[in-house]
Formats: structure tokens, C-alpha cells, sequence
């Protein structure tokens, strides 16, 4: 009998993996420091945005209008990948969304200054945060100083 328990315990527990390896694959990909040009198309499909794409011969920028008013812009090189991203207006985005595997970086470079109160400047090896505003206006800028295209300054990017 403690075959047939540890058998279904087995047979249990493979089920589950796959049950969360399907769930995994269905979740939908995030546009992020990093990714590539599809996951865009993706966050637009899942946040419900319009999406105006201007081309460059220097990069592509896709900007996302979301219900609320914030826009979102993702810069992505001629490579394929996103290489900065923007945003402006009366919510903050999913900081967590954008910045992807940065994120982590970004949260302790915050934790290790002391409490101040105002706009977010973070200027480290591989990532660049500029964020500010106030309630119903912000405004900010994230990008990977590395992966800036050539001919491409921090200041193209809005």
C-alpha cells in the first residue's frame, strides 16, 4: 500500500510541474531594459494601449498611450533590443515592468540613499534612472548607458 501512496504522490507532484511550467509559458512577456522589440507588442496587447511606433535610421520608438494618461515609450537599437525606456504622465508605470532584470539594481541603489524626498537620479555601471514628479505628473527615464546606439544620446531619449 505505501507503493501505491507514493506512486500517486509522484504522479501528484509531476502534474503540479507541468501545471506551473504551462503557466509559465502562458504568462505574457514584458517589455523591459533589455528584451527585445516583440515583448512590446506584447505589453501593448496585455496593459490595452494604442501603440505609434516612429522609426529612425538610429532606433525605433514605440509609444504606448494607457487609459489612464501615461505614456510609455520603449527605444529599441537596430539590434533588436529595448535599450531605453520613458514615461510621462498622471500615474507612475510598473517601474518592475520597465526595468526588467535592472530593477533589483535600481531598488537598492533607491534603499542606499538616505530618505530623500524628491526627484530619483541613479547613475550606475549599466543603468541610468531619472524620475520625478509630483501626484498626476510624472516624468522619467531609464536606460543602459552601454546599449546606446551609435549616434544616440542620453538626450534622445523623452
Amino acid at each position: 500500500m505505501n507503493v501505491d501512496v507514493h506512486s500517486k504522490r509522484q504522479f501528484a507532484t509531476t502534474l503540479a510541474r507541468i501545471g506551473w511550467l504551462a503557466f509559465a509559458a502562458a504568462l505574457p512577456a514584458q517589455a523591459s531594459l533589455g528584451g527585445t522589440e516583440a515583448t512590446v507588442f506584447a505589453d501593448q496587447a496585455q496593459i490595452q494601449s494604442t501603440l505609434r511606433t516612429v522609426y529612425s535610421e538610429k532606433y525605433t520608438m514605440h509609444e504606448l498611450a494607457i487609459a489612464s494618461g501615461t505614456t510609455v515609450r520603449e527605444y529599441v537599437a537596430p539590434t533588436g533590443v529595448v535599450f531605453a525606456v520613458a514615461w510621462q504622465g498622471p500615474t507612475m508605470p510598473d517601474l518592475r515592468q520597465l526595468l526588467g532584470t535592472h530593477f533589483a539594481q535600481y531598488v537598492d541603489a533607491v534603499a542606499a540613499r538616505r530618505p530623500v524626498r524628491g526627484p530619483v537620479s541613479i547613475q550606475l555601471p549599466g543603468l541610468v534612472v531619472q524620475s520625478g514628479g509630483h501626484m498626476r505628473a510624472f516624468a522619467g527615464k531609464a536606460y543602459v548607458p552601454e546599449s546606446l546606439p551609435q549616434g544616440v544620446s542620453p538626450d534622445d531619449v523623452r
